[in-house]
């Protein structure tokens, strides 16, 4: 189906007088992917509303939110009755138990297809970028993105295919050459020096330290944690490291055993690794080089002997470990 085709398929789902709640799993892509959905329905319907469930710490992202002035609310501060209509954007409903709350009127994701419970939904698993499919919509509507839309847009595409080096295509370098034209090029440089707090290094220094490196992969087990994103600062820096092509960074936060996987692209595909290394604990998916893990830990005590967190640890290296020997692409 055609870009204009899909859209007007899109524009169905939504009247004039609906309050619209677009649902993310905030990241760089989603956030930039919702405000585009924002500007696309804008006098289309009643109100656009963008909520997120997810702690937001990394000092990048943050300054993304500031900077675009992107909206963003949380999700816990939404009633939930006071919207018509329900969309998720660089996600689909079965990625977290979040999602599960709300019946999708319209799904648009770069992720390989898992769930396709909504009337509208877009999947294109061979782009780099949720933001860029939302680039095209833009495109084809005759929409120019305002300075800060497509600093955010530019800034989720760069960020998901990692400046071009992971699973890019022809079609996001076409989204980014285009947003060049329109984009504040001052916000995409301040988003991007806002890599690292003074509290994530001093976490990023523990792990350095404790760190373990079997068959060229980097595990490091945090412990409790407040903060997930610290465990996504560790994970892309361990992947640095000379001679490392896996890192398995993880933590646990409340009763979940959080993990982050990332590797070089030359190897087994990190979503499909988590998927089969932890699927049946809870949520586990990604990309061929990124993915996350959000396990229920009352699940994963019952199959380890004793509680403590080198248990944990240990669990983690041995499922992995048994997986990697398997063809998982």
């Amino acid at each position: 189906m055609r870009n204009w085709d899909k859209i007007k398929l899109f524009f169905t789902q939504f009247s004039k007088g609906d309050r619209v709640l677009v649902v993310i799993n905030a990241d760089p892509d989603a956030i930039a992917s919702a405000m585009a959905i924002k500007r696309i329905l804008w006098r289309k319907v009643a109100e656009v509303s963008i909520a997120h469930f997810n702690l937001i710490s990394r000092p990048d992202n943050l300054a993304l939110i500031e900077y675009t002035e992107s909206g963003l609310v949380s999700l816990e501060s939404i009633d939930k009755n006071s919207f018509h209509r329900f969309v998720v954007v660089d996600s689909q409903p079965d990625h977290h138990e979040a999602f599960a709350q709300f019946s999708y009127d319209a799904i648009i994701d770069h992720h390989p297809l898992s769930c396709n419970d909504a009337t509208y939904a877009d999947i294109r698993s061979g782009y780099g970028a949720c933001s860029t499919i939302m680039t095209e919509y833009l495109k084809t509507l005759k929409i120019k993105p305002s300075a800060k839309l497509s600093a955010a847009l530019m800034l989720g595409i760069k960020t998901d295919t990692a400046d071009f080096t992971r699973q890019t295509s022809l079609r996001d370098i076409r989204a980014f050459q285009y947003l060049y034209r329109f984009t504040d090029m001052n916000i995409v440089t301040k988003v991007e020096r806002a890599l690292i707090s003074e509290a994530n290094m001093d976490f990023l220094g523990t792990a350095i330290k404790k760190r373990k490196v079997i068959n060229n992969r980097a595990f490091f087990h945090a412990g409790i944690i407040s903060k997930p994103d610290e465990l996504v600062v560790v994970a892309d820096f361990f992947l640095n490291i000379a001679r490392i092509n896996w890192s398995i960074i993880s933590g646990v936060m409340e009763q979940e055993l959080i993990i982050i996987l990332r590797n070089d692209g030359l190897r087994k595909g990190a979503g499909n690794t988590a998927k089969e290394a932890f699927g049946k604990f809870g949520s586990a998916g990604g990309h061929k080089t990124m993915a996350r893990a959000e396990l229920d830990l009352k699940l994963i005590l019952k199959q380890i002997k004793g509680v403590s967190q080198k248990a944990l640890a240990d669990w983690i290296v041995c499922r992995i470990e048994k997986t990697a020997g398997k063809k998982i692409v």
